[in-house]
């Protein structure tokens, strides 16, 4: 990756532009999950449940845009590099920081942090429900509240035991903690992106919102 990158200067650098529409997409409909699901909906409820399978979609997407999407886009551009992204860090400190054609060593390690993190909200949520579709879920509690108990009946039969009970406190706690986890992640992230901003003279955001530059 290093071949690629240049050396900050604010404009003397060519700015890259790496977000095809698939990327800019899944980033800010993965972003909106997070928030939706982590500050704003019910947990469990419909819209709960509904976010985190739209963010299983987006994600099993995003991933395979990894194998096949355009260079800037695969992970083969921005490979887990514990040691360069602490070297990247450095030269943001000192005020020389680099330009890449893909993530920075730095925001690749936050990407993969973010994606791991989500994947356990995933599926330690798809534990939670029995992996049913939300559709289903929804059908059920619409028959309960019709008087239909039929499928609580059948959810709590053989999930009375200890170990049981135990197991599910276990994934709630994973499910919770990953989900505060990626939040805070998320505001790291946030502060990073416009800590290189500043430091680049250049505003990272907007090609994430626009695309390449016209």
């Amino acid at each position: 990756m290093s071949d690629n990158a240049n050396t900050g200067g604010g404009a003397k650098v060519a700015p890259p532009d790496p977000w095809d529409p698939l990327v800019r997409i899944s980033h800010w409909t993965i972003a909106a999950a997070v928030i939706i699901n982590g500050l704003l909906s019910k947990p469990g409820g419909t819209v709960h449940v509904w976010v985190g399978w739209i963010a299983m979609s987006v994600l099993a997407i995003r991933l395979g845009w990894g194998l096949l999407g355009p260079r800037e886009a695969r992970f083969s551009a921005f490979p887990p590099d514990p040691k360069a992204a602490v070297s990247h860090l450095l030269s943001v400190i000192r005020g020389k920081p680099r330009e890449y054609p893909s993530h920075n060593p730095a925001g690749a390690m936050m990407v993969y942090a973010l994606w791991a993190m989500l994947a356990v909200v995933i599926a330690t949520g798809l534990i939670m429900t029995d992996a049913k579709s939300p559709i289903t879920i929804a059908e059920e509690r619409a028959a309960v509240e019709q008087g239909d108990w039929s499928s609580l009946a059948n959810r709590s039969a053989g999930d009375d035991s200890d170990d049981s009970l135990a197991q599910s406190d276990i994934v709630k706690g994973v499910h919770e903690t990953a989900a505060n986890l990626m939040l805070i992640l998320a505001l790291i992230h946030v502060a990073g992106v416009a800590v290189e901003s500043h430091a680049l003279r250049r505003n990272l955001v907007r090609p994430m919102i626009k695309g390449p530059p016209k």
